[in-house]
């Protein structure tokens, strides 16, 4: 299965994340979700999203989640760490957190592939007006 890394700046939202993600899905899912920093302060650490990539990673590949900003930036500088030490399967998506953290659960629990997954939380509409 593909794995998983939910990054937020806020741990409580992806602790929220990780139990919605259980409900939607119960058998286990190579899923780590990170927030806040070591302090209990908002923000993101990139040692911490490396080593929730290395929690995860397998042959099939890891997709990053992030909230906004310095989430995305911070894993991006990650995913170019990680791949000086081989880990090749990465990417930072810039899917919706929620929405396409769910998605995302249910594709890697279908054997779907890194990239299809990908595209499949990218195009996801948000709010789809009736």
């Amino acid at each position: 299965m593909v794995g998983i890394v939910v990054v937020s700046h806020s741990y409580k939202i992806a602790q929220g994340i990780e139990e919605l993600t259980q409900e939607l899905i119960p058998r286990q899912i190579p899923l780590v979700a990170i927030g806040g920093i070591e302090d209990g302060r908002i923000g993101t650490e990139i040692d911490e999203i490396i080593e929730a990539v290395k929690k995860v990673y397998s042959q099939e590949g890891v997709i990053i989640i992030g909230d906004v900003g310095s989430a995305l930036v911070n894993s991006q500088m990650a995913l170019e760490l990680l791949s000086l030490e081989g880990y090749d399967a990465v990417v930072v998506s810039k899917a919706a957190l929620v929405e396409g953290t769910m998605v995302a659960v249910i594709e890697s629990n279908l054997g779907k592939s890194l990239e299809g997954i990908n595209q499949k939380i990218e195009e996801q509409q948000v709010v789809e007006l009736i």
